[in-house]
């Protein structure tokens, strides 16, 4: 029997956390008019009321698109920067900025 051994490449999570700070700091949250300014096109436009953005489970196409040919993420380096990203905000709009 001939055995393929395969490297599995461990994700860098120092960089990946430089990513989600990057992609943090060019969104926008108004809490007032409750929409989020992301830096990659949303499904629902450019703005998206907080329960959209807050509820999402599936990653939106334009994110994976955007951290492949940005940061060039692989799909379990972009589900995890989606799930921090998403938790950030989620947490921010609960604390309303604060």
């Amino acid at each position: 029997l001939l055995f393929t051994l395969t490297k599995e490449k461990t994700m860098d999570y120092k960089f990946l956390d430089k990513v989600v700070s990057q992609i943090l700091s060019e969104t926008t949250i108004d809490y007032e008019k409750e929409r989020v300014y992301t830096p990659f096109p949303f499904p629902l436009l450019f703005s998206h009321p907080f329960l959209t953005i807050t509820i999402t489970t599936i990653i939106p196409s334009s994110f994976s698109k955007h951290c492949k040919e940005v940061y060039g993420l692989n799909e379990q380096e972009i589900e995890y920067v989606w799930e921090e990203y998403k938790r950030i905000i989620k947490d921010k709009i609960n604390s309303n900025g604060l």
